[in-house]
């Protein structure tokens, strides 16, 4: 009988004792020799988990992917348009957030400030001085902040303990702008040494437009707090997207990659095929931006003679009307609503929409809203999602009521990451071509 060594034998639990050898992870050489990135952190850090692949081959997969998922969906006629990625996918996140944790350091005996990306599945810190995919100016300013923490007598935020001051900073960068925007969430409202500090950083960052004060003195995983108020500058930052202008503050939503969002809408509105007669609506409008740009056109083309957008939140109503005026945009209204109400209300009045524009949320839409849009039957649709599994359940909803497939148009718009956005665009059977 063969004899197993101890470390064979089976432990009281009745599990092997044996050491479990985990795969090495690649090299540094071996990584960047197939053409992927390597960064010291990937696999800890949850911000990306295909950096070290060779962005062409991400790129295929997710076009293998998306062509699998509506595979049942699309007939022989749709055209199915090849993934659209980046020139260079790096660096490209506009939005930067970092928490500051404090530590104590036991090789040097002191404590010290941590700041970066949360551990995957964690709320553990890894501190980082660089990331592939942020925004480099922003990753600067973030490590400035912690080195002016000491002078100024800032304690970083103790999550357990809910103690501290500064618990998270934002740094937003316009992409074609420049302007540069820096939040400081804090746990209480009084900053004594906002004047100074302030000062200092916009001298070691000059790039810097504006600076806000966030104030959170909730216990919570939630980031942003309700108060706020302008340490420097306007307190918001200008950039521009497809020829129009937007105005963004600390908490407005903005697609942190600019580049890729260009091409999102640019193929979108193509995808309307708009001809200057039609009316609009713009579904899960948010803050316009999607409905401004049809109103305006694309790639010379003219824009819709009507655009309705409709949203919930009266507040990114309020920013939406506010980018119309901005902008000069006169076709474009916005109303606080229901979207499925909307038209249901619209049908009952028997007014016609001729393209129906919609961009929901990752949950996707709701059997409600897709029977309203089925009962108004405009002659096309176009959908934008950042979840194709949810797009997919709902058009099926579609195709099995009157509408067909015509386009699908993938877009990496979060290279590195398995996420792809896609826009789906449908024509209503025996609808004349347009």
């Amino acid at each position: 009988m063969k004899k197993h060594s101890q470390k064979n034998r089976k432990n009281s639990s009745g599990r092997s004792n044996r050491r479990v050898r985990r795969p090495q992870a690649p090299s540094r050489e071996a990584i960047l020799a197939k053409g992927g990135l390597y960064c010291p952190i990937d696999g800890r850090c949850g911000g990306c988990m295909l950096l070290s692949v060779p962005y062409n081959q991400q790129l295929r997969s997710k076009q293998a992917e998306m062509e699998a998922l509506f595979a049942d969906l699309l007939d022989g006629d749709t055209c199915i348009r090849p993934i659209v990625g980046m020139k260079d996918p790096r660096h490209y996140r506009n939005k930067v957030v970092s928490p500051y944790v404090g530590v104590y350091d036991k090789k040097a005996r002191r404590r010290r400030v941590l700041c970066g990306m949360y551990e995957r599945g964690t709320h553990r810190v890894i501190d980082s001085r660089e990331c592939l995919i942020e925004n480099q100016e922003a990753k600067r300013i973030i490590l400035a902040i912690r080195d002016l923490m000491p002078k100024f007598g800032i304690a970083p935020y103790d999550e357990d303990a809910d103690t501290g001051f500064l618990r998270h900073v934002q740094v937003r960068v316009g992409h074609a702008s420049g302007e540069v925007m820096v939040t400081l969430v804090t746990r209480e409202d009084t900053f004594p040494a906002s004047k100074a500090f302030v000062r200092a950083l916009i001298k070691m960052y000059p790039s810097i437009t504006t600076v806000v004060q966030n104030v959170n003195t909730r216990q919570t995983n939630v980031i942003m707090g309700d108060k706020e108020r302008t340490l420097y500058g306007p307190g918001f930052i200008l950039d521009s997207l497809c020829g129009l202008s937007f105005r963004i503050s600390s908490k407005s939503f903005y697609q942190v990659n600019v580049e890729q969002t260009e091409a999102l809408y640019t193929r979108a509105v193509e995808m309307a095929r708009l001809t200057g007669a039609e009316t609009v609506m713009d579904a899960y409008c948010g803050t316009g931006t999607i409905g401004l740009v049809a109103a305006r056109g694309v790639s010379g083309g003219p824009g819709a003679a009507r655009v309705i957008g409709v949203e919930e939140r009266p507040d990114a109503v309020a920013d939406a009307r506010n980018n119309a005026r901005h902008n000069g945009v006169a076709a474009a209204e916005f109303v606080a609503d229901d979207a499925g109400a909307f038209m249901r209300t619209l049908a009952a009045r028997g007014e016609e929409l001729d393209v129906l524009l919609m961009d929901p949320p990752r949950s996707g839409s709701t059997p409600d809203f897709l029977k309203a849009a089925c009962t108004l039957a405009p002659h096309r649709i176009v959908y934008i999602s950042c979840n194709p599994k949810t797009q997919a359940r709902d058009a099926e909803y579609l195709v099995a009521h009157g509408y067909r497939i015509d386009e699908m148009q993938p877009v990496d718009m979060f290279p590195h990451t398995p996420h792809t956005e896609n826009i789906l665009s449908f024509e209503r059977v025996g609808n004349s071509s347009r």
